[in-house]
């Protein structure tokens, strides 16, 4: 009895010690050349992670060996046929650069949103339901940008966590914030460790700030993927060529890098501020490189 004892104890001092109720803060990290191709081959070494400003210690580092859940967010107004059609001649080869053990779900969204496809990793299930997409008339006329990423949020915090989490919206960004103002959007992508990218077709580009300092209707601003995409670590492009930018932005999702740390002591609800960057050594290696990452959480 006393060895299995101190068996247990000399077992238990080898496992790393958390405050109750502390989880990681997780952070997925995209750098890149001016090119906008991925730098790889960085260490935990060539990164500085601040949480308000203060540094923190990286206690788990990752990189494409980390599995993906990736869910593709499809908007299927009217407008967006023919760039649903390029995507899905394209699924196949932009989608064959994930792993065996990543995932992918297929999620649709007019003016409200449903899963069409859980996570899976049959790449030709996935192609067929963007194949199917084209046709779907089922979702309600008008597009909700902002609800159906919350709606996509949700599902992701859903699941359990196997790695990193990426969610990728194929949209013409024309829509109107009713009762989904970005500020829910954001916590909800930091609170499902998710990491929001767009493909932006059609003519319409990014919104300009209102010139107006008075105060603003949070239901009746313009959508902003971009900004969402920004907050949450990703990137928001302009699709020329609709297959092209899926394959880039899938090549670029799946080489990102997944640090995590510890949080310091802070109320719960309350908003912390993170801001990456890389390492004095490694900034002189790739000065004109860009780092995309998170931009805050929410204590939990």
């Amino acid at each position: 009895m006393l060895l299995i004892l101190l068996l247990a104890a000399a077992a238990a001092a080898q496992e790393p010690v958390f405050r109750a109720g502390v989880t990681l803060v997780r952070v997925d990290v995209q750098v890149t050349a001016r090119n906008g191709r991925s730098i790889p081959g960085l260490e935990a070494g060539d990164f500085r992670v601040f949480d308000e400003d203060q540094a923190q210690k990286i206690v788990y580092f990752g990189r494409e060996s980390d599995p993906l859940d990736l869910l593709l967010l499809l908007d299927v107004s009217g407008s967006m046929h023919r760039s649903l059609e390029q995507m899905a001649a394209a699924a196949r080869s932009a989608l064959g650069q994930l792993h065996s053990g990543d995932r992918v779900a297929v999620m649709l969204f007019a003016r409200r949103a449903e899963v069409r496809e859980p996570f899976t990793s049959r790449i030709g299930d996935v192609q067929e339901e963007i194949r199917n997409a084209v046709r779907d008339q089922s979702l309600g006329s008008g597009t909700v940008i902002n609800g159906s990423i919350l709606a996509a949020a949700g599902y992701l915090r859903e699941q359990p966590v196997r790695g990193r989490r990426a969610i990728l919206i194929l949209t013409d960004n024309q829509s109107l914030n009713y009762q989904a103002p970005d500020e829910d959007v954001i916590k909800a992508l930091w609170e499902a460790d998710s990491v929001l990218n767009a493909i932006v077709v059609g003519k319409l580009r990014r919104p300009e700030r209102p010139k107006s300092s008075g105060p603003l209707n949070p239901d009746f601003t313009p959508s902003d993927v971009w900004k969402l995409a920004e907050e949450s670590g990703g990137e928001a492009v302009e699709a020329t060529r609709v297959g092209d930018q899926f394959r880039e932005l899938i090549e670029r999702i799946r080489s990102r890098y997944s640090l995590q740390y510890n949080p310091p002591e802070a109320p719960a609800g309350a908003l912390r501020r993170i801001r990456v960057e890389l390492a004095p050594e490694a900034a002189r290696r790739y000065p004109d490189a860009r780092v995309n990452a998170r931009k805050g959480y929410y204590v939990r």
